[in-house]
C-alpha cells in the first residue's frame, strides 16, 4: 500500500481526528444496511468512480475495494463503525485499507449544505464521500477502542436480556409467595436473589415444604450458603411461618413451581456472573499508561468529564456498566 499522509490528531475534546492530505485516490462512502451496502467512490477531483449497491459480504467488499484501489490509495468511510457497519470496517482493515467513519452529528449538518432534502442511500453515500475528499477534519478514526467497545457492546446487550428475565423470575417467585404466605413473602422477597433463599426454595419449595423439611435442615441449607445471615434467616422464616395457620389454595402447587423458579433464576445469576467476568478484564486491562498511551481505555474520561472519543453517549453508558462490573456480579445480584 502507497504511503499516506494520514495520521491521527487529538483535537481540544479529546477525539481523534483524522489529519489527511490528497494523498488518497479514491474516496469510497458507504451508507450501511443490514443486507446491502450503497456505496460511492469519488476521485479527488470529486468524479464518480462508483455508485449503486453493494451486498454485505466479504467477497463483494473485497472485489469492490479491490478494483477501487487500482486508481489509488483508497479510504473508506463509513457511517456507523459497529454492528452492520462492522463486516465493511474488518474487510477494509484486513485488505490493508485505511477506514474512517462521519459521525451523526456532522453527517446531518453536512448534509443540509447539499440540493434536496431526501433522504436516500445513495445520497448519504455520496454526501459521506465527498465530506471525506472535501471535509477530512470531520472525520473520526476507527481505532482499537471502537473495536473493544464493539465486544463489550455485544456483552452488555446479553446481560441486558439476563438482567430482564432475572428480574421477570424473582417478580413471578415475589408474586406466588404474596399469593399463598405474604408474611413468609415479606422475610425472602427482598431477598430473592441471595444465594441462601433460593438454595432454600430450590430444595423445600413453598412455605408447606420449608415446614415438612425441617427447621435444621433449612438452618444447614441457609448457614452453608449465608455463614452470618443463615440463622437469622432461619429465625425469620418461623416466624413468618407461625404467622399464618391456614393454607391458601395454590400453596401445593407453589411448592412444585417455586424450586424450578428458583433454579431457573439461580442458572440466570450464574450467567450473569459469567458475563461479568469475561467484561471485567476489558475494563482492567485497557486503563494504559505513559509508557502506552495507545492502549488507553476507549472508555477512559477526560479530566473536564467529557469521554474521548466517538460515541459519548455509548462510551458513558459502559462507564457505568464499568462500575457495576468492577464492583463483582455479587454486589449487585447478592445483595
Amino acid at each position: 500500500m502507497p504511503a499516506i499522509d494520514a495520521s491521527p490528531v487529538t483535537t481540544r475534546d479529546g477525539r481523534k481526528t483524522l489529519c489527511m492530505t490528497s494523498s488518497y485516490g479514491v474516496f469510497l462512502g458507504l451508507d450501511v444496511g443490514k443486507g446491502n451496502h450503497h456505496a460511492v467512490g469519488l476521485d479527488p477531483a470529486g468524479k464518480r468512480l462508483h455508485d449503486g449497491p453493494l451486498p454485505n459480504t466479504e467477497a463483494k467488499l473485497r472485489a469492490l475495494f479491490d478494483t477501487l484501489a487500482e486508481n489509488g490509495p483508497l479510504l473508506v468511510v463509513v457511517d456507523q463503525p459497529a454492528t452492520i457497519g462492522a463486516l465493511p470496517v474488518a474487510v477494509a482493515r484486513a485488505a490493508g485499507h485505511r477506514v474512517a467513519y462521519l459521525p451523526g452529528l456532522a453527517m446531518r449538518r453536512i448534509a443540509d449544505l447539499y440540493p434536496g432534502n431526501a433522504k436516500t442511500d445513495a445520497r448519504d453515500a455520496f454526501i459521506i464521500a465527498d465530506a471525506a475528499r472535501s471535509l477530512p477534519h470531520t472525520l473520526r478514526q476507527v481505532d482499537t477502542g471502537d473495536e473493544a467497545l464493539a465486544e463489550l457492546e455485544v456483552l452488555v446487550g446479553f446481560d441486558d436480556d439476563l438482567a430482564g428475565e432475572a428480574t421477570r423470575l424473582s417478580n413471578r417467585i415475589r408474586g406466588l409467595l404474596t399469593g399463598i404466605h405474604p408474611t413468609l413473602e415479606r422475610v425472602l422477597g427482598p431477598r430473592v436473589t441471595h444465594r441462601a433463599v433460593l438454595e432454600i426454595l430450590s430444595r423445600c419449595g413453598g412455605p408447606t415444604g420449608i415446614r415438612t423439611a425441617g427447621r435444621g435442615k433449612v438452618t444447614a441449607i441457609a448457614t452453608t450458603h449465608a455463614p452470618r445471615l443463615g440463622e437469622k434467616l432461619v429465625a425469620d422464616i418461623w416466624t413468618a411461618l407461625d404467622e399464618q395457620t391456614v393454607t391458601v389454595p395454590g400453596t401445593t402447587a407453589a411448592d412444585t413451581v417455586l424450586p424450578r423458579l428458583a433454579d431457573s433464576l439461580k442458572t440466570v445469576l450464574q450467567q450473569r456472573s459469567q458475563v461479568a467476568t469475561v467484561m471485567r478484564p476489558g475494563f482492567c486491562a485497557g486503563s494504559g499508561s505513559r509508557e502506552n498511551p495507545e492502549h488507553a481505555a476507549p472508555w477512559h474520561v477526560a479530566g473536564n468529564g467529557q469521554a474521548l472519543g466517538p460515541g459519548r453517549a455509548r462510551r458513558l453508558r459502559l462507564l457505568r456498566l464499568a462500575f457495576a462490573v468492577l464492583l463483582g456480579p455479587e454486589a449487585r445480584l447478592f445483595r
